[in-house]
C-alpha cells in the first residue's frame, strides 16, 4: 500500500475522487489537497483531503476497515496540515466516529444529532478560551480600580428581562446579581439597527460584549466592521468590543459531504454554532445572556434565533429599529450603496460608518470603470487594450490594493477642519507604495488615485458637516444641486494645497505642447475643481441612467473623450492624435453602435491609444454622482 497525491482541481483526478466516496456513501466537497492510499493493483481503498486545516471526504472502504489504514491516512493528513503552517487541525465527522477520532487524538469542540467537531495539535480552542478570559479580568481589574480604564457609567443594570423583549416597555428590578452579556453580530455594515440592538443590551447588564463575525466572505472587510463597531458604540461605557471567534461555524465552513440529507445541513450547522459558544465562548466571558434582534424577513436567521432559545438558557430578543415602516438593515444600506443612494444611506447608518461607506462608493466606481467592456484601448474584460504590461487581473488586484488607503482618506476628511496637504500626501504616497508593489512596479492607477482620493477626502468631510449640523445643514441646501456645490468647493480648497508638480505624464504633456495649447493636467482640473466633470458629464451620465440606457458608461466614456485634454493620450502619442481622439469620440456618442466601439478599440490598440485619463474621469463621475443624492 502507498499514499498518493491527488489534485482535487483537475477534473480527471477529481472523478476518481467522487466515484470513491461515492462508493462509500459520501459526496464531494471542496478541498485543495487529498491523498489516497490504494492496495497493490491502484486500487484506492482509503482518502481523505484538506481545506486549510480541515479534514474533509474521509473514508476507508468496508474491506479494509480494521487494519490501521485510517491511523495512516490522518497522520499524513496532520503532518500535511503542520507543513503548510497549520498547527491546530479540525474535522467534521458523522458522531458514530467520535470514538475512533478520540482515539487519534482528536478533541470534541461541539456536537448536534448529525455531526461533531473535534480537532488536534497545539493551543486551538485552550488559546481562543484563554485569551477571552483575559478580557473579561482585564474589565474586572478595570472596575475595581476604576484606573486606567474607560470610566463605566452607573446605571440600573441588575435586571431580570423576560426572553422576548419590548424594548418600550420598563423592566423591573428583581435580582442583585450581575449580569454579563454578549452580542454576536456581522455588521455589514455597521448601522442604527445595530447600534440600537446593543444600547438595549447595554441597558440590562453590567457588562456587554460585541463580538463581530470574523469570517471573511462580506463586501465589508472584517478590519472594517471591527473598526465600525468601536467607533459606534465607543458612547456606551459598559460595552467591549473584542475579536470574533475563529471557532465560528457558518454555512461557508460547514461541510456538508457525510450528511444523509442536505435540508439537515444548515440546522446541523447552526447547532454546532451554537455548541461551541455554549460550552466554550460564554463560560470563558463568564456571560449568561445572549441577545439578538428580531428577524422579520430572512428565514435562516430566523430558524438561528428559535434554536437559540432551544439551546441557550437566556436569550433575549430587541425588536428590530425601523424607519419609514421598514426595519433597519444592513441589506437595505448595501442595496442603497448599489444605487449610489447617499441619502438612503444617511437616514440608516450612524456617522461614524459613512467614511468606510463613501470608500467602498470609490472602489464600487473603480470597479464600474474596470468592467466596462469593451473600451477603445483601455484593459478591459475582452482585452488588455493599447497595455502590454497590464491586464484585468492586474488592475482587479491594483483596486483591491487600493481599497483600504481610500478608507484611510476618507477617515482622514471626516473632521472638522479639512485634513492638511500632507497628511493627504503621505497617505497617497503610502497607496502608491502598496499599489506599485501590488502589480510589480506597474503603474495602473497613480492618476485615478489623485483624483479618487480628493474627492473621498472631500466627500467625507463633507459628510462630517452634515452629521454635525444636520439639520441646519440640509435647510440650507436645496437638494442635489446644492450637495454639488459643496463638494465642488471642497475638493478645489483641498486641490489648492498641492504643489505643482513635475514627472508625472500631466506636466511632461505639458512639455510637449510648448506652450502652443493650454494643456490641462490632473492637478489644473482639480484646482478648477473638475468644472467640466460637474458642468457636462455628470449632467449627462445622469441622464443616461434615468433613461435606463444599456451603454450609460460607454457612452460616458467617449462623452468625457470628447472634451478632456487627456494627457496619456498626448504623452504615448501627440497634440495631434489627442485632438483626433477627441473628434472620433464625438462622431462615435452621434452615430452610437456597439460593433463601432469594439473597432475604435482594435483601431486604438493597434495604434497606441489609451484614454487613461478619460477612464480616471468616468470613475470620479460615477462616484461623484453617489454623493449627490
Amino acid at each position: 500500500m502507498e499514499i498518493q497525491t491527488l489534485n482535487p482541481t483537475t477534473p480527471r483526478q477529481r472523478q476518481r475522487i467522487e466515484a470513491f466516496l461515492k462508493r462509500n456513501g459520501l459526496r464531494f466537497d471542496d478541498m485543495h489537497y487529498y491523498a489516497a492510499i490504494t492496495d497493490d493493483d491502484g486500487e484506492m481503498i482509503a482518502g481523505g483531503g484538506l481545506k486549510g486545516n480541515v479534514i474533509k471526504c474521509v473514508a476507508v472502504d468496508d474491506a479494509h476497515k480494521g487494519e490501521a489504514i485510517a491511523n495512516t491516512l490522518i497522520s499524513h493528513l496532520i503532518a500535511h496540515a503542520n507543513e503548510e503552517g497549520h498547527s491546530n487541525v479540525m474535522l467534521f465527522t458523522k458522531p458514530k466516529n467520535r470514538q475512533l477520532f478520540e482515539s487519534l487524538s482528536f478533541r470534541l469542540l461541539a456536537e448536534a444529532p448529525e455531526a461533531v467537531l473535534m480537532e488536534t495539535g497545539i493551543g486551538g480552542i485552550n488559546n481562543t478560551v484563554e485569551q477571552l478570559k483575559k478580557i473579561k479580568e482585564e474589565g474586572e481589574v478595570c472596575k475595581e480600580n476604576n484606573q486606567g480604564c474607560k470610566k463605566e457609567e452607573k446605571t440600573n443594570l441588575n435586571i431580570t428581562t423576560p426572553q422576548h423583549l419590548n424594548p418600550s416597555t420598563p423592566q423591573p428590578l428583581t435580582t442583585t446579581t450581575p449580569l454579563r452579556g454578549v452580542v454576536v453580530m456581522n455588521c455589514n455594515p455597521f448601522t442604527l439597527g445595530h447600534r440600537y440592538l446593543i444600547e438595549q443590551a447595554a441597558k440590562q447588564v453590567e457588562r456587554l460584549f460585541v463580538m463581530v463575525v470574523r469570517e471573511d466572505c462580506s463586501l465589508f472587510a472584517y478590519a472594517e466592521r471591527k473598526a465600525m463597531v468601536e467607533q459606534g458604540v465607543a458612547h456606551l461605557k459598559n460595552v467591549t468590543v473584542i475579536d470574533g471567534s475563529e471557532y465560528a461555524i457558518s454555512q461557508a465552513t460547514f461541510p456538508t459531504y457525510f450528511l444523509k440529507r442536505l435540508d439537515d445541513a444548515a440546522d446541523t450547522q447552526m447547532l454546532l454554532d451554537l455548541d461551541l459558544f455554549r460550552r466554550h465562548i460564554a463560560p470563558a466571558l463568564g456571560t449568561t445572556v445572549r441577545f439578538v434582534g428580531t428577524e422579520p424577513t430572512d428565514r435562516l436567521t430566523r430558524r438561528y434565533n428559535q434554536l437559540m432559545h432551544e439551546v441557550l438558557a437566556d436569550v433575549r430578543e430587541t425588536a428590530r429599529l425601523e424607519k419609514e415602516g421598514n426595519a433597519v438593515s444592513a441589506s437595505r444600506v448595501r442595496k442603497a450603496m448599489e444605487q449610489g443612494d447617499m441619502s438612503t444611506i444617511r437616514q440608516l447608518v450612524p456617522p461614524t460608518t459613512l467614511p468606510y461607506i463613501i470608500a467602498h462608493l470609490a472602489t464600487q466606481a473603480l470597479q464600474a470603470e474596470l468592467d466596462t467592456t469593451p473600451k477603445p484601448g483601455l484593459v478591459d474584460k475582452d482585452n488588455n487594450g493599447a497595455h502590454r504590461d497590464m491586464d484585468y487581473a492586474l488592475m482587479q488586484r491594483s483596486i483591491d490594493t487600493l481599497h483600504p488607503y481610500f478608507v484611510k482618506l476618507a477617515l482622514l476628511g471626516c473632521v472638522d477642519a479639512l485634513p492638511t496637504h500632507t497628511a493627504i500626501r503621505d497617505a497617497g504616497i503610502e497607496a502608491e507604495k502598496a499599489m506599485l508593489s501590488a502589480t510589480n512596479g506597474v503603474n495602473t492607477h497613480k492618476g485615478a488615485l489623485f483624483s479618487m482620493g480628493l474627492a473621498v477626502v472631500a466627500a467625507a468631510h463633507e459628510e462630517r458637516k452634515i452629521a454635525a449640523n444636520e439639520e441646519q445643514i440640509l435647510k440650507e441646501r436645496n437638494g442635489g444641486e446644492d450637495v454639488l456645490v459643496s463638494l465642488q468647493t471642497t475638493i478645489k480648497a483641498l486641490a489648492a494645497s498641492f504643489p505643482d508638480t513635475n514627472g508625472t505624464h500631466g506636466s511632461k504633456a505639458k512639455l510637449l505642447s510648448k506652450g502652443t495649447t493650454a494643456i490641462k493636467g490632473a492637478l489644473d482640473n482639480a484646482r478648477e475643481g473638475y468644472e467640466m466633470l460637474f458642468a457636462e458629464w455628470l449632467p449627462f451620465y445622469i441622464e443616461r441612467r434615468k433613461e435606463r440606457d444599456a451603454h450609460t458608461l460607454h457612452k460616458t466614456l467617449l462623452r468625457i473623450m470628447c472634451d478632456l485634454d487627456d494627457t496619456n493620450v498626448i504623452y504615448r502619442t501627440d497634440l495631434a492624435t489627442a485632438e483626433e481622439v477627441k473628434q472620433e469620440a464625438r462622431a462615435l456618442l452621434d452615430n452610437f453602435s456597439e460593433t463601432a466601439l469594439k473597432d475604435m478599440d482594435r483601431h486604438y490598440t493597434t495604434r497606441n491609444i489609451s484614454p487613461g485619463g478619460a477612464a480616471d474621469m468616468l470613475s470620479l463621475t460615477i462616484f461623484i454622482e453617489s454623493m449627490q443624492t
